[in-house]
Parts: structure tokens; C-alpha cells; sequence
């Protein structure tokens, strides 16, 4: 969408991009379309299947909206929409690995992506390896004959490592592999993977763009020389998401650049306060001028999300629990990107590179759309009861 020569701002875009009004008599968003078949007009169109819609796995004007949508965001050739986050990275990684492939995928990966490659992937006779989420180029060093996939994430879950992602998609690119990037935290408007290198992005759209914590939806895009192969093993494995949630989460795109504004001021300014609280050894927020990987993130990303984490001064499990069983405001949950603010107790015992040297327990938080000052004192709460301990 353009005005005048000039390319829209990103709030505009999404208030229109997916949809054409005038396409459905003018009714501002598009149908809800329920559907599993759809009739042919004569045995000939049938058989050759010569109409835009043919099966309700196939597509319906929902599903092509959002589609649309994310490919203008994305700037992809096409993209999928699946059930779930982990359904949106389990498809593109079984589309592009068979028996005796190789996959390298960062050690700071989302849990259940691991899960499914410990598990899934090696049962497939596919050989799994992970690679430290600092390795920047070097990663050439790791690729062999048989490598078909690179698996990034950055910033890396619970600790927010930021990889240099355009020097992986090179050193990938020339081993020929096909690079895959989970790029939720970021969204496409503060990060366009397709844009430095990477071939496929995935999203949980559960997260921000659904922004309400009551839908599940995943997301792949993928450029012109993978996307033939990526929605060929879609149509395979039949991984299509229900109507209605496809709806909730083109609807709640409308809102997502609005919402990702005030998650990324409040996210920050709490960071920044953290940093100076008594019992807090560090604060892991890519933003920040003192996170490691700050000068990267500076370089490639636009902006940043709601979700960080911070480090608690020594202790352990029961300093964790101590400081989430204080929070009044904060809910103990999974998951982030929707209006409320949330708290964990981060995990890293699955790792075998990236484990860190940490002062003390994990606490990653994702702030919500809560105000600022309530959300600090909810923290106050938890620093003191953790400090008891």
C-alpha cells in the first residue's frame, strides 16, 4: 500500500493488508468461511481442478487473508497457516529433512522445537546437532555433506541470546543448506528474516499478532525457492487451522503495531529499572546497551517485544518460587504476547552448549499492557519476598 509514491507506515498497513472490501460487497472484514467442500460447476472443471478453491484444506478466502496478509509483511512468496506455533516449526523442518540428513539447529531453541527434534526427527533417522547461539560465521565449521537445514532463533528463548543471522544464512547458503528462523519475538515489524538472508520464517501467532491469549495459530513464509516444497508438504500432511481462529488472529494484525508499541516502551523501561534494583545480578533484554548482543540487535532489528528476562542475585528454585509466589499482577503462565503480564522460572537443563554462568535463578517476564508503575511494584513485591528466602 502506497499514498501519493510513498510507502505506508506500518500501522496503516495493517489496518487494510489481507482483505479487499469491495471483493465481499463492501463488509470491512472478510467472510468466516466454514468449509470442507466445495462444489465444481461441470465434471470437466472438476476433474481438472480448475477453480480458485477446491477442498477446505486447500484454502478459503480466511485462510487466503491472512496468508496475504503475512506475505506483505513478511515479504515472502507464500505462507502457510497451521494450528500452532510447534505445528508451524514441525512442518518445514519435515518438508525439507529425510533419513540421513543432517539439521543444525542453535542450542538456545523454544523447548517443544527441541523436543520434536530429540524425539520426531531422530526417530526419522535424521542426525541432530546443536550449535552455540554465539557462532556467528564460524557455524561454517560445523556443516557437512548431508546438511540440509539450519535452525535459528534470536533472540534465543528464556535467555535472549541475538544470533548474527546474515552471517549464518551465508555460511548455510554456501554449505546449501535451507535456513529456517523462528522469529516470534520479533515479529516482521521489528525483524524481516527473508530480508537478511533467511529462506523460511516462522511465527506463533498465538503470540502477538492473535494478542489475546485465547487463540492458537502458527505461521511459515517462505521465499520462491522453497516455497513449492513447503506447501507441498502442507497439502500432504493436512496441518490446516480452523476458521475461527484464523479470524481472530487477521483481526487482531489490525492492533498488533499498536499494541507491540506499548509492550516494547513498558517492556524497556522496566528492563532499565531493573537494572539498578537491589537482588537483580542481570537483565536480559536485547535493547539494552548492556547486553552482549546488543550491537547486533542494534544493527538488524527495528524494535523490540515485550519479553525479557532477568537474573536474580544467587538462590535457586526456591528464590524463584519465593519471588513468583509474591505477584499479585503478574500471572504464572506460559507463553506471552497477549495483554496480561506473566512470569516463569526459566529452564536451561536441556542444553548442552549454551547454559551460561548465571548469578542465580532465571525469571523471564513478559509485560503486558498493564501500567508501568503497578507492574514495578508487583516486582518490588517479588525482589522482597525472594530476598527473605
Amino acid at each position: 500500500m502506497a499514498s501519493n509514491g510513498r510507502k505506508a507506515g506500518p500501522n496503516t498497513r495493517l489496518a487494510h493488508m489481507g482483505n479487499d472490501p469491495h471483493g465481499f460487497y463492501g463488509f470491512v472484514n472478510p467472510p468466516v468461511v466454514h468449509a470442507s467442500t466445495v462444489l465444481f460447476p461441470d465434471a470437466a472443471t472438476m476433474a481438472a481442478r480448475n477453480q480458485k478453491y477446491t477442498y477446505g484444506t486447500r484454502g478459503t478466502p480466511t485462510t487466503e487473508a491472512l496468508a496475504r496478509a503475512m506475505d506483505e509483511l513478511e515479504g515472502s512468496a507464500g505462507t502457510i497457516i497451521v494450528p500452532s506455533g510447534l505445528a508451524a516449526i514441525c512442518v518445514p523442518l519435515l518438508a525439507f529433512l529425510s533419513a540421513g540428513d543432517h539439521v543444525l539447529i542453535v542450542d538456545s531453541v523454544y523447548h517443544p522445537t527441541r523436543r520434536f527434534a530429540d524425539t520426531m526427527l531422530q526417530r526419522l533417522g535424521v542426525e541432530v546437532e546443536y550449535y552455540d547461539p554465539l557462532i556467528g560465521g564460524d557455524i561454517a565449521r560445523l556443516m557437512k555433506p548431508n546438511t540440509k537445514v539450519v535452525f535459528t532463533e534470536s533472540p534465543g528463548s528464556n535467555t535472549f541470546e541475538v544470533q548474527d543471522i546474515p552471517a549464518i544464512a551465508a555460511a548455510a547458503h554456501a554449505g546449501g543448506a535451507v535456513v529456517m528462523m523462528d522469529n516470534t519475538w520479533a515479529t516482521p515489524l521489528f525483524f524481516r528474516p527473508l530480508d537478511h538472508g533467511v529462506d523460511i520464517s516462522i511465527h506463533a501467532a498465538t503470540k502477538y499478532p492473535a494478542g489475546h491469549s485465547d487463540v492458537l495459530l502458527g505461521t511459515v513464509s517462505a521465499n520462491a525457492a522453497t516455497w513449492e516444497t513447503l506447501h507441498e508438504t502442507f497439502i500432504t500432511l493436512g496441518v490446516c487451522a480452523g476458521p475461527d481462529d484464523v479470524y481472530q488472529v487477521l483481526r487482531g494484525l489490525r492492533t498488533m503495531g499498536v499494541r507491540l508499541a506499548r509492550h516494547q516502551e513498558s517492556a524497556l523501561a522496566i528492563a532499565r529499572w531493573l537494572e539498578s534494583q537491589p537482588g537483580v545480578a542481570q537483565v536480559l533484554h536485547p535493547a539494552l546497551e548492556s547486553h552482549p548482543g546488543h550491537a547486533i540487535w542494534k544493527r538488524d532489528f527495528s524494535g523490540s517485544s515485550g519479553i525479557f528476562s532477568f537474573v536474580l542475585f544467587g538462590g535457586g528454585q526456591k528464590q524463584a518460587h519465593a519471588f513468583l509466589d509474591a505477584l499479585e499482577i503478574f500471572g504464572l503462565g506460559w507463553s506471552w504476547g497477549g495483554f496480561e503480564s506473566l512470569a516463569t522460572h526459566v529452564f536451561l537443563g536441556d542444553r548442552t552448549i549454551a547454559k551460561g554462568d548465571y548469578a542465580g535463578p532465571i525469571i523471564r517476564l513478559q509485560i503486558g499492557l498493564e501500567d508501568v508503575d503497578d507492574l514495578k511494584a508487583d516486582i518490588e513485591r517479588g525482589l522482597a519476598a525472594a530476598a527473605r528466602v
